[in-house]
């Protein structure tokens, strides 16, 4: 009964320092005061650098957190692309699904750092410039799964896309799948045309 006894006094004592003085305290004094004087920026979520304008994490966000925002000046990233506009995420609409990440071209094409994420897009030194002039290969499958979910002016009917099937392909038959991304990009963009 006496051990309960003093710990709780000690439990008291320390509990009352807590509170009157500030002891033990889990953030410093001028933490403290920035987030009182409003001085603490959030984090940032974009990397309009490294993004590519796809638009992709918009199409795919489940609770339209996400809006494109239209640069002042275009920026031509590859023969054929421009990057003509950036996602900015609402935070207050955010659910933190991750969906925008995992599906930005950026990081599920080329496996890089994506350019946005909803807690942190953390420091990111890609040059899309290069990125995206390099070719790459991905499966039909994944190819597929992809394009279900980004914008129809993807980075998928570039031509710097080779797609990976399981048989090998000879090289007429790789600019034959070129040749018709290419001809579906062209398409969609006749069609937006139309709609507009």
């Amino acid at each position: 009964m006496k051990n309960l006894l003093e710990i709780m006094l000690n439990g008291a004592y320390d509990n009352l320092k807590r509170i009157l003085f500030a002891s033990d305290r889990v953030t410093d004094i001028e933490m403290r005061n920035a987030i009182l004087n409003g001085e603490v920026k959030p984090e940032e979520k974009v990397n309009e650098h490294s993004c590519i304008g796809c638009g992709g994490c918009a199409n795919v966000c489940p609770t339209g957190a996400i809006t494109m925002k239209t640069l002042q000046h275009s920026v031509k990233l590859s023969n054929g692309w421009e990057k003509t506009e950036v996602p900015e995420l609402d935070p207050l609409k955010c659910v933190v699904c991750y969906w925008c990440h995992d599906f930005c071209p950026v990081y599920a094409l080329y496996e890089e750092a994506g350019s946005i994420h909803p807690n942190n897009v953390g420091d990111s030194d890609i040059d899309p410039n290069n990125l995206m002039t390099q070719p790459i290969k991905i499966s039909e499958d994944k190819m597929a799964f992809i394009a279900q979910y980004i914008s129809d002016k993807s980075v998928l009917s570039q031509k710097n896309i080779v797609v990976d099937t399981d048989d090998d392909l000879s090289d007429s038959e790789l600019d034959k799948v070129e040749d018709d991304l290419n001809n579906n990009a062209s398409q969609t963009n006749e069609e937006e045309l139309d709609e507009s």
